[in-house]
């Protein structure tokens, strides 16, 4: 939200200032709200948009988009496990029009099942495990709704042998993948593990959000933290990585097929 009021007064060749002087208020309240560090009430957004001179509809949606932002009660602080950095992570996947995750190591996050997730949670504590599991499955929901964004995952082949979990668990997890990419919305490559040559991916994780009126946002994951990045110049150059990934994998048909032989593979080697 604040991204997009942000874009909407630079379009306009408004400083935060100038839209400070229009509703009466020092011009920081004007930034922290673009900077999403102060709570905007409906009330707060509707009065910089008039200040913008933005359309009724385009006032209605980035004050409903405020509303919505009050309502999170899902995701109090005080839950065990939930810091501010997944708050963050999941109000992207809520409000992105677009997410692209390149994933060497790890089934994405969005494509994970409750019991893959417990296995990857293994050294959280109860309590603060199942409370994740929750948020995990609960966050996959986006993908299946009528207005969920597009998601595109491109995986290397270990992720799928690498067994963190029981082979029941695993091949539970590759089926749900395989029948995730089945959603029109959804694309999923594998770079093969044959392919002889190093690749972007081999460089680690990452997650790109993209959104209808606001800039793109980069996500990297770190054992103990997590950093978001929206400077052009990083973009680009992370778009630029993904596009050569797509050429590196394998289709989608290919991918499909391929996940289909590893849950054979997984089904065999039960007792």
């Amino acid at each position: 939200m604040g991204a997009e009021l942000r874009k909407a007064r630079e379009e306009q060749r408004i400083s935060v200032r100038e839209v400070g002087r229009r509703l009466g208020v020092d011009h920081t309240f004007v930034t922290r709200i673009e900077r999403g560090t102060r709570t905007a009430t409906a009330e707060d957004v509707a009065a910089i948009a008039v200040a913008l001179g933005l359309s009724t509809d385009e006032r209605e949606r980035l004050a409903a988009l405020a509303r919505e932002a009050d309502q999170s009660d899902w995701l109090r602080a005080g839950t065990p496990g939930i810091h501010q950095e997944l708050v963050t992570l999941i109000e992207y996947e809520r409000t992105a029009s677009a997410i692209i995750e390149v994933a060497p190591l790890l089934i994405p996050g969005l494509a994970q099942t409750a019991d893959f997730a417990r296995a990857v949670m293994v050294d959280h504590p109860i309590g603060e495990r199942e409370a994740r599991v929750g948020m995990r499955t609960a966050r996959r929901e986006i993908l299946s709704r009528r207005d969920g964004p597009t998601f595109e995952a491109i995986l290397m082949e270990r992720v799928l042998d690498d067994a963190i979990a029981p082979a029941s668990v695993m091949a539970d997890q590759l089926r749900h993948l395989e029948q995730l990419g089945r959603l029109p919305n959804v694309t999923i490559r594998v770079i093969p593990a044959d392919l002889g040559r190093w690749t972007p991916a081999h460089s680690g994780q990452f997650l790109m959000f993209e959104f209808s009126r606001a800039s793109p946002i980069l996500h990297l994951e770190h054992v103990a933290s997590a950093s978001f990045i929206t400077a052009e110049s990083a973009i680009d150059t992370y778009r630029q990585v993904v596009d050569t990934l797509r050429e590196t994998a394998m289709s989608p048909d290919q991918t499909t097929k391929l996940i289909a032989a590893k849950i054979t593979e997984y089904e065999e080697s039960l007792p």
